[in-house]
């Protein structure tokens, strides 16, 4: 599966970089695919374990905020690896073709 996902500490005032830093920490020890863009980090792997990256990476934000929004967006597609790159690989072919 893939998941993109956001985690925005409430109550923490507008700056919020240095809370959403110890998530993506989370996620890249994670040692899953993942990138992380303005608005999201997306991740890959199997079910359990992206889920489980998501809640320590939510526990994360909440060791330092009292209240948090979490935002969950899955394909959830078994069998299939490496969709993170496939899936914009098509995309930028068809772009190519002009």
């Amino acid at each position: 599966m893939i998941a993109a996902f956001s985690i925005t500490p409430i109550g923490a005032g507008e700056e919020v970089g240095r809370a959403v830093a110890e998530a993506v920490r989370v996620v890249r020890a994670s040692g899953l695919p993942n990138e992380t863009t303005a608005m999201y980090t997306t991740v890959e792997g199997e079910w359990d374990e992206v889920m489980a990256v998501i809640k320590q990476a939510t526990d994360a934000v909440m060791a330092v905020s009292s209240r948090c929004s979490l935002v969950i967006k899955a394909d959830v597609r078994p069998g299939v690896s490496d969709a993170m790159s496939s899936k914009v690989a098509s995309v930028e072919r068809y772009l190519a073709e002009g």
